[in-house]
Formats: C-alpha cells, structure tokens, sequence
C-alpha cells in the first residue's frame, strides 16, 4: 500500500493546502466556511482511509515506525484544529495545523520509511494499539496548546496585549493530559505483560512520567491562586519542552541506547 503514498499525499497536500489558504476569510463568509470545512473533512476522510488501508495492508497496526506514527500526525493535529475552528472560530490556529499536517505528509512524501509485516515480540501485545494511539493523541493536543502559549506570549511581548488564550490551552490541555493517564496506565499493563514488570525506571519511561508530572504542575497552578497569565504561559510552554525530550531528545542519550522502548531503529 506504502507505493500509493505518494498519489494520496500529494491529493492531501492540495486539498490542506487550498484549506490553508482559504481558511483565513473562515469568517467572512458562509460560502467559505462550507468550502474550508468540506476540504478539511475530505482531507481527514482520506487519512483515515490511507491508514486503514496500510493497517489492511501490513496485517498489522501502522503503528511502528516513525513515518507510521507520522501519518497519525498528520491526521490528529488537522482534527485538534478543525475541532477549535468550529468551537472558537480560530482560523489561525486550523491554518497552523494544516502546516504541520503537510509537513508530515512532506517528511514521508521527501524521506519514505521502510515497512514490513514483522513486530518485534514485545510488541505482539493487546496493548500496544491503544498504549502509542492515546499518545499520539495526547502529543497532539498538548503540541496544539504549545502553539497557544507560544501566541499568547507573543501577544504579551510583542504586541503588549494580554490576549493568553488560556481559557483555549486549557481545553487543549485537559485532553491532552487525559490521554498521557492513559499512556502511562496502558503502558505499566504492557509492560507486566510483556516483561513482568509495570516499571523498571528505563529512561523513556522516566521522562515520560516527567512529561506528566510538568503538565500536572500546569493544571494544579491554573487551580490555584497565581493571576500571572504569563507565567502561566511559561509553564506551559515549558511543559512542551520536556514532552519534545521525551518524543525525541530521550533516543540521543547514552544511557537510552539499551532502551526497551527503542524500536524503530
């Protein structure tokens, strides 16, 4: 199926990309609306269709490799968009995540991935679907409310508006952190499954119980007394940080290289 990529990804790069285009008059017309919406769920019923197909395909979940969770990507971050247009009329923010939808659909299309049908033995496992999907997700919600607190700190620099968006990046932030709960539970379950043990302290799951205590820390202040939206805003960028360590940082350590969550490689 992974030989047809490039017809489906260049047909998705026209329609997000009219999208892109046409989303910023998104409130000044209802044709434009209609039209901006319409290509945005063809664009999105065609992901889903493509990764049904590669699942089809390799009789397995296209789940393994770094261009398969990209196709996840380029599927959730476009949704998480559409979703917050409909909700608060941002057409800025659906404009930013149809960028970065066609830049994974571009990374794949530039640098293809090598697909099999094989998975390693751990993971033949009833949790490995549900452990990486929900983390796809919760990457992707939480990446959407970086791209928050990177423009509410614009704003507050740069423009001496005290526009933080905070209200949004809350939303964004709560269903992020929903599904790294359940990264965390699924993954403790696969892991006793697979290697009689819920934790063993191996790297990637260290930062990724750093990842979810820095975003924990962000809902505890939200609720608490502190008034400073930048600081706030801070914290949340911040937070961004260590989920990008965790994704991608932790593979470069030493101590990372016997990782039992390496897997690409």
């Amino acid at each position: 199926m992974w030989e047809h990529y490039s017809i489906f990804s260049l047909l998705l790069l026209l329609v997000f990309g009219i999208a892109m285009i046409i989303v910023w008059w998104y409130n000044k017309s209802r044709l434009i609306r209609i039209l901006t919406e319409g290509l945005v769920i063809f664009g999105l019923a065609l992901m889903m269709i493509f990764i049904t197909l590669m699942w089809i395909s390799l009789e397995r979940p296209p789940l393994r490799t770094l261009g398969e969770t990209r196709l996840w990507y380029a599927l959730f971050l476009p949704l998480i968009g559409y979703v917050v247009l409909k909700r608060w009329k941002y057409n800025w923010f659906m404009c930013y995540c149809l960028v970065m939808g066609i830049v994974f659909l571009l990374i794949n299309l530039l640098k293809p991935d090598i697909h099999d049908k094989t998975l390693m033995p751990a993971l033949q496992s009833v949790w490995f679907v549900p452990h990486v999907i929900v983390y796809i997700a919760g990457y992707s919600f939480l990446g959407a409310s970086a791209l928050i607190a990177a423009m509410g700190l614009y704003y507050r620099y740069f423009i001496r508006k005290n526009e933080t968006f905070v209200s949004i990046a809350d939303n964004l932030v709560y269903g992020g952190f929903a599904f790294l709960t359940l990264g965390l539970v699924f993954g403790g379950l696969w892991a006793k499954q697979a290697w009689g043990h819920y934790w063993t302290w191996d790297p990637k799951e260290t930062w990724a119980l750093i990842t979810w205590l820095a975003y924990m820390v962000f809902i505890h202040l939200r609720h608490s007394r502190i008034k400073s939206g930048t600081t706030i805003l801070w914290i949340l960028f911040l937070s961004f940080v260590t989920l990008l360590i965790c994704w991608f940082g932790i593979s470069y350590l030493p101590a990372a290289q016997n990782s039992v969550h390496v897997y690409a490689g």
